[in-house]
Formats: structure tokens, sequence, C-alpha cells
């Protein structure tokens, strides 16, 4: 089949107006765009915004696919050294769930696009086309941004987005190394993140970890936030979060005291654990001089 480029000589919008003329033509289009292509002749994309696949969702996607087949193609292009492969711009998971569902080829548009451009077509159709992970989408508005040196205002134009979406978006940057894992983990919501990006990173590693532990819901999330906020003394923690933090000292405390017993009684040194103390008994000088090597006092 002979094979016709998406966008040759053309810029940006016209490549991502002809891939959407395809793909609402439910892929019987005439123009030749649409192609099959051997998935062992794809490779990777190297520059794939996505970070994280859920394999559950793959393995649906792969289940549609083989009784309904591929409903929007992926978007790939030659490589320049040999004109026989090429690299996947967009579609990963259609590419992944396919080689799941035993396919060996796939319906694919092959693009003809600067290569200066390939990073912005597939940030730009990854956005558009995924349902992006809130924290993978704000790194693809920051790579954005920072990458063409564009505004918050001229991303929104370019996505048909609200401004204010995207700056709210690109907040989620702010959360803490630990919280930003917890959404990428879908643990804790995109309505739970916006919530604790207001406090300082501290406080939200020990909101979050109160999320996932008692299954907060984002209502419940905001008024401990809010109750936070409103203390007089931002050191002090709502009566909520402080039975959590009691509970887990108490823990820490329990595994702390049963360890030293143990040691102790390694030692031959008569220990017991009574009501959240430490009993320990010596029977002679010697299993005193025992203890201060064990516990230097």
């Amino acid at each position: 089949m002979a094979k016709k480029k998406a966008g040759l000589g053309r810029g940006l919008e016209a490549i991502l107006g002809e891939v959407e003329e395809a793909y609402q033509n439910d892929l019987n289009d005439t123009s030749g765009l649409v192609v099959e292509i051997d998935l062992d002749k794809i490779k990777p994309n190297p520059l794939q915004p996505r970070k994280i696949f859920d394999d559950d969702a793959l393995r649906e996607l792969a289940a549609s696919i083989e009784e309904h087949g591929l409903l929007q193609p992926i978007l790939v292009y030659e490589d320049s050294k040999d004109t026989d492969f090429y690299y996947l711009i967009a579609g990963e998971r259609r590419l992944r769930a396919s080689k799941l569902a035993k396919k060996e080829s796939i319906k694919a548009i092959i693009v003809d696009v600067q290569t200066d451009k390939l990073r912005e077509l597939a940030l730009i159709e990854n956005i558009q086309r995924e349902d992006l992970n809130p924290i993978d989408l704000a790194h693809s508005y920051k790579e954005l941004i920072e990458d063409y040196g564009i505004t918050h205002e001229e991303v929104a134009k370019r996505l048909s987005k609200s401004r204010a979406q995207i700056t709210n978006t690109l907040r989620l940057l702010d959360l803490s190394q630990e919280v930003q894992e917890l959404v990428l983990a879908n643990k804790i919501s995109q309505g739970h993140a916006k919530i604790l990006v207001a406090l300082p990173q501290e406080k939200q590693n020990l909101i979050a970890s109160s999320i996932v532990g008692q299954k907060l819901s984002v209502h419940a999330t905001e008024k401990i936030v809010k109750s936070f906020k409103d203390s007089k003394d931002s050191k002090i923690l709502p009566k909520s979060l402080q039975d959590t933090k009691q509970k887990n000292l108490s823990k820490n405390s329990e595994t702390i005291l049963n360890t030293c017993c143990q040691i102790l009684k390694n030692n031959g040194i008569l220990a017991d654990i009574k009501k959240n103390r430490l009993i320990v008994e010596f029977s002679n000088d010697e299993e005193v001089k025992k203890f201060s090597k064990i516990l230097p006092i």
C-alpha cells in the first residue's frame, strides 16, 4: 500500500486537523492517511509524556480491541535511517493493548513533521487523546511552556482549555514528591491533591497518609485542611489528625518496646512490657553491666 503522509510541508495545526478528520471518519476514510503497520516495526516513543500505565486498564483495552477492533489509529513517523521502521508519536496505550491482544499489525497515520516539532506534537496529541494522570498532565504542560517559551494563556488557547485549568493543574507540581507518587498510583484523587497543595509539604504528607489510611473523602479532607489553616497555632493539628498521629506513635512505641524487650531477653536479662512500659529486673551486677553495654547510660 502506498504510504501517504499527513501534514507534508504544513504546520502543526494542519497536521492535527487531518488527524482529527481521520478519527471522526471512524477510519473509513479514502484519503490513504490510515495504513496498517506491523507491530514489530514500530519503535517506542522517546518523547512519551505518560509515565505510568495501568495494567488493568490495558487489559480492558486489549479485550475491547479483540472484540471491536481499534477505533483510533496511532500516530507514527518514519525512521529516517530505515524507512521500513517507524517511531511512535502518540497512542502508546493502544500499541501496548494491541500487543496484549496478540495483534500482528495496527492502524496508523504516518506523520511528516519537522524533528523540532515532534515533542510538541507528541505532548499535544497525548494531552488531547489520552486520559493522562494529573501529575503527568502537569509535567506535559510544564514541558510545553518551558520548551517553547509560551505562556499559560497560549497553552490554554492551543489546547482549547481554560487558563485556570492549566494553572491549577501546574500547581500540582508544588506537591511533595511523596504526594505526587500517591496521585500517580491513584491512591489519592486530583480533588484531594488540589486541596493539599495549599499546605506546606510536611503537612501535605501527613494529611495524605490520613486520606489513604482512613479513606477520607475530598469533602472530609477539605474540612481538615480548613481546620488546620484556621488554627491560631499552625503547629497544632486538627483532632482527627492528632488521633491518627497518636495511633502511629503508639504503634511505633509498641514496636520499639517489643524489640528492646526481646534484645534484653536474648542477653539473659529479665524484661517485660506492662501498660506501655518496659520493666527490667536485675539479678546481679553482671546483668547491670550487660544492660549498660546494650543501652549505654
